[in-house]
């Protein structure tokens, strides 16, 4: 018999990508560790903002190494 949590990863897993990801940001969301990292409300308002654009798609995510490439293209 499968536990609990094998239940619950497995149902999780078939999921689809932006529910998935929803879920796996509600449940890093309380381990609480933000008691370790005080963060502002302003701050999180802003997090919560950026992370809403990204999974409504108003934004275009892009690498480090693109961005890193298009600031010293603009400051070369």
């Amino acid at each position: 018999m499968k536990s609990e949590i094998e239940e619950i990863a497995e149902k999780a897993l078939n999921l689809p990508l932006p529910a998935r990801a929803s879920l796996a940001e509600l449940l890093l969301e309380s381990l609480d560790y933000e008691e370790d990292f005080l963060i502002s409300d302003e701050w999180m308002n802003e997090i919560q903002k950026r992370c809403r654009e990204i999974d409504e798609g108003k934004v275009k995510l892009i690498s480090a190494e693109d961005a890193l490439a298009q600031l010293q293209k603009k400051y070369s």
